[in-house]
């Protein structure tokens, strides 16, 4: 893959960072639910963020 140029680079560290902001909001909600189903949904939709943020930040690793 070739390498990414700054603006790349600019929106691809923008999408990390509202993955993580994500991650951390579902996280609370998650821990604040009281209904089982609607916990596991919240943390069901963290780890997600959380995986797509991963996959995001691998192309700054080969970058």
């Amino acid at each position: 893959m070739p390498n990414l140029n700054q603006m790349e680079l600019q929106h691809l560290r923008h999408l990390i960072g509202a993955h993580e902001t994500t991650y951390q909001k579902l996280n609370t909600y998650a821990s604040q639910a009281v209904d089982p189903q609607i916990k596991q949904m919240f943390t069901k939709s963290a780890q997600d963020a959380l995986n797509t943020k991963q996959k995001l930040m691998s192309f700054l690793e080969n970058n």
